[in-house]
């Protein structure tokens, strides 16, 4: 099995909050503290250190007490950005990322992440949430952000990156990959806009 103290966790927030008025997402307030501050609360017992991905207001995410890097690029060009900003200072042999907008995702998501990487000797696991019934979504849905992976994919993901690869989903397809399905859709609940961030903040967990 493979340990946490092998796993670095990486909590992307380096997005520019678009759906959300252009604010860092990151930094919003959900429950009395910063989304992001939530989910390195849930992310820190699972792994064995955790890393930032932010491109703004490097202080107020330095200030959680954990390193923060941005893109290497600098123009935010989204999740596999922040995938390669993690890889680059890695130190362990698997990263695993979450989203900042996420707070309530598994508190087993890297222990079964791990579990099925392991048997199926796959170079990334997935996680995948029942359909919630969104037209034209049958079907179980893929989490790409929802990630754990080999380190040695790094030279992989950079080759992509430079070739202007962008989506997330054509550079995972061509890596082996364990899909680990979780029961409950709601932990993968997450908050485009500030009214589905007060949505999500009066759910009951």
């Amino acid at each position: 099995m493979i340990d946490k103290s092998q796993i670095t966790g990486l909590i992307l927030a380096g997005g520019r909050g678009s759906r959300m008025g252009g604010v860092d997402k990151g930094l919003q307030p959900y429950r009395g503290m910063p989304l992001a501050l939530h989910i390195l609360m849930r992310l820190a017992p699972q792994v064995d250190r955790v890393l930032i991905n932010a491109n703004r207001n490097l202080s107020a995410y330095e200030s959680f007490g954990v390193p923060v890097w941005p893109d290497t690029d600098g123009d935010y060009a989204g999740p596999l950005a922040g995938f390669l900003a993690g890889l680059e200072r890695c130190e362990t042999p698997y990263l695993v990322s979450v989203p900042c907008d996420t707070p309530i995702f598994p508190e087993d998501l890297v222990e079964r992440l791990a579990h099925a990487l392991e048997a199926e000797d796959a170079e990334l696991a997935m996680a995948r949430s029942p359909d919630e019934g969104a037209p034209g979504r049958p079907g179980p849905q893929p989490q790409p952000v929802f990630c754990l992976m080999r380190a040695t994919l790094m030279q992989s993901l950079l080759a992509f990156v430079h070739g202007g690869g962008r989506k997330i989903d054509v550079w995972t397809a061509r890596q082996r990959c364990a899909m680990v399905d979780f029961d409950d859709p709601a932990a993968f609940a997450n908050a485009n806009t500030l009214a589905e961030l007060r949505e999500l903040e009066a759910r009951r967990v």
